[in-house]
């Protein structure tokens, strides 16, 4: 009789600790809901706060137009005002970065993508506002020039290197020669 009275007690608090169990189980998800949604607004609150400041930089100057984030080269005067030792500014001031091209180029066979990322050297960062003012003559007469190539064109360095010249060549006629020393690719890809 004592084997039965203590059935129905151990079935109770067998029965407690599952409730228990349930209950904590729960807590727990809930805590995990509200941490994933605090995290989630705090993260909206932080991108809004990096988007203000990136448009505080963009109507200051330090940002040029087109770029994005932390891809953009800081304008002369960024880093206090005062240019780099030799009286020359930072060599990354005078990088303006275009925004991806990406055109159809044929291989012999079959149309294939090409992206290709820009970024030109000016002389001075003095020079990005002329740029910028002929940003659409310029992006033009480079998408005109790549769309016209071939994969054997651009498939090894020679001919990178004279896509090279042929950009700074199609810059010149939008802009007075001499003021764009250099172009880099800093993406390059055929697909």
């Amino acid at each position: 009789m004592a084997k039965e009275e203590l059935a129905p007690a151990e079935a109770e608090a067998e029965g407690g600790k599952k409730k228990m169990i349930i209950i904590i189980g729960a807590a727990v998800a809930v805590a995990l809901i509200l941490g994933v949604v605090a995290f989630m607004v705090l993260g909206k609150d932080d991108k809004k706060t990096k988007k203000e400041g990136d448009t505080a930089q963009a109507e200051g100057g330090a940002v040029p137009a087109g770029a994005h984030g932390g891809a953009a080269a800081p304008a002369a005067g960024a880093h206090g005002g005062t240019p780099a030792a030799g009286g020359a500014a930072s060599p990354a001031a005078n990088i303006f970065p275009l925004e991806p091209f990406i055109v159809n180029i044929y291989d012999g066979q079959e149309l294939r993508y090409l992206k290709v990322k820009v970024e030109l050297e000016m002389v001075n960062p003095a020079i990005k506002n002329e740029i910028e003012g002929r940003l659409a003559p310029i992006r033009d007469s480079i998408l005109i020039l790549l769309s016209a190539k071939t994969l054997q064109d651009v498939q090894d360095v020679q001919g990178k290197n004279a896509l090279k010249d042929e950009i700074l060549s199609a810059i010149s006629k939008n802009l007075p020669p001499g003021k764009i020393v250099k172009v880099y690719f800093t993406d390059f890809v055929v697909q």
